[in-house]
């Protein structure tokens, strides 16, 4: 497609198709184009590899080598062949050039969602992740004609790692911008890269299993795999599981890991309410779950298991996700999450005290506090957690009885009115810092540093009341959002105001019975 100064191909692909979205929500329309975006990636990859065949069978020096035209036409047609090098099997009726063919006819819509379920058939790990949504999508044939012929002007070239990183990276930039532009709903399948990033280099996971229960668009499983390959890792080393409640999200996520070459077992349920890994024990837990989720269902699952540490509230989900990922590390196993802020701190219904036997359980290993305006969903601040079930593991320095804080919140760069995005040399002070107060080899020695980082004792975490802001430990500036967030503040207003106008309510029904019992009421 033609090409733009300074303008990456990505964002020129995304404005021209956001340009045919009309009145479709933006919500439904990212199915519409993403599973375009999937369709052509696994036709042009099939193609590629045919041409593959083609020019092999055609060489004498080759074994593929057939002198008859029917013989070759055969292998041409041979799933095995494709299969084998990792590329999908695309029966013809689904390949892009027979979409593209269609033109505007009025079932293009019908024949979308019937190549989407052929190549769902014929590939298993791919079974109901595909978006078959076309048919009934609220889309004229002529503009969705215009989007498959947009989408067609994405080349991936034919070499496949070259192919698989151009998917990866427009991809990424859709959901990216699909995320932006729905605000608030976009959390829903959306983590910034950079704090996907943050987490990922800080937790380190080379091998084992992974364990993300709000999977989302499956971007910390990408990240992770990005990181091994940059360290000379293998990817396959690592067992990915993942479970995400939003079905055309599980979509989405289930399609990002096929482009990028991933598989695992993801699974479509509520997490809090319907666990189905429950007998996972994982190396890794990493997570984005919902920020101050309300009214989640506490009392269905409140003899459950997973909450040792105390029954977490119905009010807000914080401390309810925080137990879900303790409950599923290995005995050596390490978990790195973002929350809200106001997890720090709170105090209201029983969470303070669920944070305490965090702590007095030695699982806090560090908490970062992030600047507000990272996130597309909210513009509070919010900050990671992460925990370590065995601060004495070997190889590194024994941190039992103490927890370090870091406090970023001056950090980040304005990319746009609201939103900043954490820096590479940014990234890099927090995670070094991180990894050297860990002990881990080459990473320096730590010391705390006034204003941005301290190890701190349980013991003062206790004489602290067990709060958790990094400023106050590192000597920055409190400031009042550090400590709760306004949502969680009103929320904390209002719960105390139902509670005093219900209580008024029971008073005023005495005060009428006692009235009624001397004559006074009738």
């Amino acid at each position: 497609m033609k090409q733009h100064a300074d303008i990456p191909e990505e964002k020129i692909l995304f404005d021209a198709a956001d340009a045919l979205r009309g009145s479709v929500e933006s919500a439904q329309y990212k199915h519409l184009v993403l599973g375009l975006v999937f369709l052509k990636y696994v036709s042009d990859t099939f193609a590629v590899r045919r041409a593959e065949l083609d020019r092999l069978s055609r060489d004498p020096e080759t074994e593929w080598f057939l002198d008859d035209e029917a013989d070759r036409a055969a292998l041409l047609e041979e799933r095995d062949e494709y299969e084998s090098e990792n590329v999908f099997w695309v029966p013809r009726e689904a390949r892009w050039d027979a979409i593209l063919a269609l033109g505007s006819q009025p079932d293009l819509g019908v024949q979308i969602d019937r190549a989407l379920e052929v190549i769902e058939r014929e590939n298993p790990p791919l079974r109901d992740a595909l978006p078959k949504i076309y048919a009934r999508a609220a889309m004229s044939p002529e503009t969705l004609g215009k989007l498959v012929s947009t989408i067609a002007q994405i080349g991936f070239g034919d070499d496949p790692d070259e192919a698989r990183d151009v998917l990866g990276r427009v991809y990424e930039y859709f959901i990216k911008e699909f995320a932006r532009r729905e605000g608030h709903r976009g959390g829903e399948f959306y983590t910034p890269a950079n704090v996907v990033r943050l987490l990922v280099e800080m937790l380190e996971p080379y091998r084992g299993r992974i364990f993300d229960p709000a999977c989302g668009s499956c971007g910390m499983f990408i990240q992770s795999a990005a990181f091994i390959k940059a360290h000379a890792g293998r990817p396959e080393e690592l067992s990915i599981y993942g479970q995400e409640m939003n079905q055309a999200t599980w979509r989405i996520g289930r399609m990002n890991l096929a482009i990028h070459g991933l598989g695992g077992d993801v699974k479509l349920a509520n997490s809090l309410l319907d666990d189905q890994h429950q007998t996972l024990k994982a190396d890794f837990v990493i997570a984005n779950p919902p920020f101050n989720q309300k009214r989640w269902g506490a009392s269905s699952v409140k003899d459950d298991v997973r909450w040792k540490w105390g029954l977490p509230p119905d009010g807000n989900a914080n401390y309810a996700w925080i137990q879900h990922f303790a409950s599923h590390l290995a005995p050596d196993g390490r978990a790195g999450f973002v929350l809200a802020n106001g997890s720090l701190t709170s105090t209201r219904s029983g969470e303070g005290a669920i944070r305490e036997a965090l702590i007095r359980d030695d699982l806090v290993d560090c908490i970062v506090a992030l600047p507000s305006g990272l996130f597309y969903t909210t513009g509070i601040p919010v900050c990671l957690w992460f925990l370590d079930r065995n601060k004495a593991s070997s190889g590194e320095r024994d941190r039992r009885g103490e927890i370090l804080f870091i406090d970023a919140r001056s950090m980040g760069q304005r990319i746009s009115r609201t939103q900043i995005e954490l820096g590479d040399e940014e990234l890099r002070l927090i995670v070094d810092t991180y990894h050297a107060w860990r002990g881990q080899a080459g990473a320096g020695e730590y010391e705390d540093e006034p204003g941005f980082a301290a190890s701190v004792r349980l013991t003062d975490v206790e004489a602290a009341t067990f709060t958790l802001s990094p400023g106050r430990y590192v000597g920055a500036p409190e400031e009042e959002e550090d400590e709760i967030a306004f949502e969680e503040r009103m929320a904390e207003l209002v719960e105390r105001l139902e509670a005093e106008m219900l209580e008024n309510a029971r008073l005023a029904g005495e005060v009428r019975a006692a009235l009624r019992q001397v004559g006074y009421v009738e």
